[in-house]
């Protein structure tokens, strides 16, 4: 059970977060404080439950901090809402489609003589709460991450948080998963999953070993960016820093985000913007492919599982356990595939006899589409995916002058979302990194409109 100092950590992050809105300018403070909280909260089970009320955890207390903050600070200056037309739909569609959801599942689901409730009316408002603070970091990265050295300002964020964070993981790959346990009294996880190869990868305070890994290689990948677009002597530093946080990455014993490094890094630094963009859209275009095709059983599992199991037969054997879990579930899912089966997990297999849960639940995109359907799916991958089609859209159209941090920032949140397929890490950093995307997106569109109209009233004058 976590202890009095996961409750204290809990309780006193929202004046932390004051401090630093207080302190700092907006942007460089939601940087810092969405970081501050990812990295160093304590994770769930540490949080509180109340009433009516999403739970208040390491994920929403930050979010609900710098909410409130920045609602009263900046009131009547701050717009939350998008000025895209889509992405408006797309918001509004992400934040009150749980009332779909509680709407069509106010039945109880029945396994034999085990049986889940059904969904109540109210629990639609504390869904709906809960979409929005899961959001708000996108709004308001949206609003004040909206210029080139907001973009910047993000990767050195990122490069410093991989290199602070560096030293306790480097301790626990020594010592083992330990640091939760040590100052927060618990651990957050099964620890035989932190056992690899022989040795230990760490967690530290996030939800996994895994996101650990992601926090490294995202690190190494903005290390490369910062590199290539430093034109001083400074260069060898970040390109040292590079280097050390691929060895980090190695330490952390994830195949993918090793294999994310490997595959992504030469092509941020050897791409031009636009085609570092049309990248990360095929990219982003394949989390959407794939549960459709997974819907259908059209995924070639066998061949798939063949080439695995010639590389290792052990992560030929989890692919294989997490196929046979994504085809049970995403057939429970098309039973309910608009508006989903809710919470609670009713989107779940259990045993009739004794309600033992039977399946097991990996990806983002099969928890989404089970829980708040096909509706709930495209409207948080639809806003994930869309600031990457804008900002190539003015690329493409010259809009703007090329930015080598706009290439950047879409490759790490496509990398982002083609984890989501196997993996739920979807973290406040992947709503920050493409809210801010879509707000410079946005901001190259109106001063493009601004010039267009300037020119107009001159020709209008001299003519």
């Amino acid at each position: 059970m976590p202890n009095a100092l996961a409750t204290l950590a809990l309780v006193s992050f929202p004046a932390l977060a004051l401090w630093l809105f207080w302190r700092l300018p907006p942007g460089r403070a939601l940087l810092v404080v969405l970081v501050l909280g990812y990295l160093f909260l304590p994770p769930p089970p540490a949080g509180f439950d109340f009433p009516l009320m999403p739970p208040l955890t390491k994920q929403t207390i930050p979010n609900l901090s710098i909410l409130a903050i920045c609602l009263v600070k900046y009131r009547g200056d701050l717009r939350l809402m998008p000025e895209n037309p889509l992405a408006r739909v797309l918001v509004l569609t992400f934040i009150f489609s749980p009332i779909g959801t509680v709407l069509t599942n106010m039945d109880p689901v029945y396994f034999d003589n085990f049986a889940l409730p059904p969904l109540r009316l109210r629990e639609a408002a504390a869904q709906c709460i809960n979409q929005f603070l899961l959001l708000s970091p996108f709004l308001v990265a949206r609003h004040f991450l909206r210029s080139r050295d907001d973009l910047r300002d993000m990767m050195f964020a990122m490069l410093f948080a991989g290199l602070v964070y560096s030293v306790p993981m480097l301790i626990e790959v020594r010592l083992s998963p330990q640091l939760n346990i040590w100052i927060f009294g618990y651990f957050q996880h099964a620890f035989d999953q932190m056992i690899r190869d022989g040795g230990f990868r760490p967690i530290v305070f996030l939800y996994h070993g895994l996101w650990a890994a992601f926090l490294a290689m995202t690190a190494l990948m903005a290390a490369v960016i910062i590199a290539r677009n430093s034109t001083s002597r400074s260069v060898v530093v970040w390109w040292i820093a590079a280097a050390y946080m691929a060895v980090v990455l190695v330490l952390c014993k994830s195949l993918a985000s090793l294999l994310y490094a490997t595959a992504f890094a030469p092509m941020l630094l050897l791409l031009t913007v636009r085609a570092q963009l049309r990248v990360a859209l095929v990219l982003a275009s394949l989390t959407l492919l794939y549960p459709a095709m997974k819907s259908v059983h059209l995924i070639p599992e066998a061949r798939i599982l063949s080439m695995a199991a010639n590389i290792d037969e052990e992560r030929a054997g989890s692919l294989q356990f997490r196929f046979e879990n994504e085809n049970i579930l995403i057939d429970r899912a098309m039973e309910r595939p608009v508006f989903g089966w809710g919470t609670w997990g009713r989107n779940q297999i259990y045993n009739g006899q004794t309600g033992e849960l039977l399946t097991t639940t990996d990806g983002r995109w099969i928890i989404t589409i089970g829980v708040y359907g096909w509706v709930g799916f495209l409207a948080e991958f639809g806003l994930l995916i869309l600031p990457m089609g804008l900002a190539w859209q003015a690329l493409r159209r010259r809009e703007a002058p090329p930015s080598l941090w706009f290439g950047g920032v879409a490759i790490i949140l496509a990398i982002n979302m083609i984890d989501m397929i196997p993996n739920a890490t979807l973290t406040p950093m992947t709503w920050l990194f493409s809210g801010a995307l879509l707000g410079n997106a946005e901001r190259v569109r109106r001063d493009v409109r601004q010039r267009s109209d300037t020119r107009r009233a001159a020709l209008r004058t001299i003519l």
